[in-house]
């Protein structure tokens, strides 16, 4: 375990703690994550309740003891504290867009370490005020999705009925084999200007996911988020190769004129929100951790199978073998770069298989988290971070550069 803040700062990755005297604990090493990729967040998300909350929090495993035994928040009697420091938390937050339309905020776990969904909590009660609810589900539809599906709708016991696919002309692109993105750096003409033939490429990608959501038994939509820089016969193309897939599709240009922007996805959303909805899940709850990740793998990702490190084998042996993990979620933990576990593979990559090294427990959140690579839990700055344009005008005060 390690220390949570809310801010960036990735210097603290690794730290060494208890430099000084015995009052200062023992010397050894540790590490900061940021508050959104803490088990607490994710516990936050999947509570139904604050009773819920009390025991998910209380079974937090924060060490180990010298004999293997976990030790958990309960066992160091905080578990209470924290709730009490949690008890509002659990209440979602009303706000409002700039049209006026009420939002509730509320939890926001990272989705290639947890389940990348706002509240349970959030979408019960918005489901009881409003006719239609939308929620959020990060990191399309091979990790946010597959979690909403498998973890979130059973969790829940809500029955969605449309799964809304965002897609842009620029990200299409690159998985058509556009040029490398560099933060900070101009953006390739090839994202600027009208490339028909990159495009159409790259929506293999987007139909894997298309199909990936039909898996599930619920309604997919494509949604174009159209950018100013993208033609019409870019969209046009999306839009027939859409249709030739069966699969509705709206241009949505709310970044540029709000609400406005956004009525024809909302038209084609309502009118998916008709059809007959019936969930498939991809897996049986009383299928093991291993056979859960192999079809996974091949059924979402692609992959041809799975490859299990020692140790990652060691650990999946001993949840498979021990009762207490019976109603475990699995959490998968990979990029969201690719739909394989390696960034640099755009499209739909073929002839690969996911590689294991390692599976992290989640006793308050109940996550088995399957590590197909390597994840930080404390994000760096940009290579052009937006500070280097924040000033004050010293004779008014007024700030500059936040927008």
């Amino acid at each position: 375990m390690g220390w949570v803040i809310d801010f960036c700062a990735q210097s603290l990755r690794n730290i060494i703690i208890g430099i000084g005297g015995r009052l200062d604990g023992f010397m050894m090493e540790s590490k900061f994550g940021i508050a959104v990729g803490s088990e607490l967040m994710a516990i936050l998300a999947v509570a139904r309740d604050l009773k819920d909350l009390r025991e998910r929090i209380g079974k937090v495993v924060v060490a180990y003891s010298r004999s293997g035994e976990p030790v958990t928040c309960e066992d160091l009697e905080v578990a209470g504290a924290m709730t009490a420091w949690m008890r509002n938390a659990i209440n979602p937050t009303m706000c409002y867009s700039v049209e006026h339309q009420p939002v509730l905020i509320h939890a926001g776990p990272f989705a290639n370490i947890a389940i990348g969904q706002s509240s349970v909590i959030a979408d019960r009660l918005a489901l009881k005020l409003f006719d239609y609810h939308v929620t959020e589900s990060g990191f399309a539809a091979d990790i946010g999705f597959e979690k909403f599906w498998n973890v979130k709708t059973r969790l829940s016991g809500l029955t969605p009925n449309v799964s809304v696919l965002v897609a842009t002309v620029r990200a299409l692109k690159m998985h058509g084999g556009g040029p490398k993105v560099t933060p900070g750096a101009p953006l390739p003409k090839e994202y600027t200007e009208e490339n028909l033939e990159l495009l159409e490429k790259g929506t293999c990608n987007l139909f894997h996911h298309v199909n990936t959501i039909k898996k599930s038994g619920i309604n997919p939509v494509v949604c174009i988020n159209r950018f100013y820089t993208d033609t019409d016969e870019e969209i046009a193309l999306l839009k027939k190769l859409c249709a030739e897939k069966g699969v509705r599709c709206a241009e949505s240009n709310h970044w540029r004129y709000g609400g406005e922007g956004a009525a024809e996805l909302a038209r084609v959303v309502v009118e998916a929100c008709e059809d007959p909805v019936e969930v498939k899940f991809l897996y049986d709850l009383d299928m093991p951790l291993r056979e859960r990740v192999e079809r996974i793998a091949k059924e979402v990702y692609g992959a041809d199978g799975v490859d299990w490190a020692p140790l990652a084998v060691q650990k999946a042996e001993r949840f498979e073998n021990d009762p207490k993990y019976a109603d475990y979620c699995t959490m998968m933990v990979k990029t969201h770069l690719s739909l394989s576990d390696n960034p640099t593979l755009k499209g739909v990559p073929k002839g690969w298989r996911l590689a294991v090294r390692d599976i992290l427990e989640y006793g308050g959140a109940k996550f088995l988290c399957p590590m197909a690579g390597t994840i930080s839990m404390m994000p760096g700055t940009a290579a052009d971070p937006a500070y280097r344009r924040v000033d004050v005008d010293v004779e008014t005060g007024k700030v500059s550069g936040l927008f």
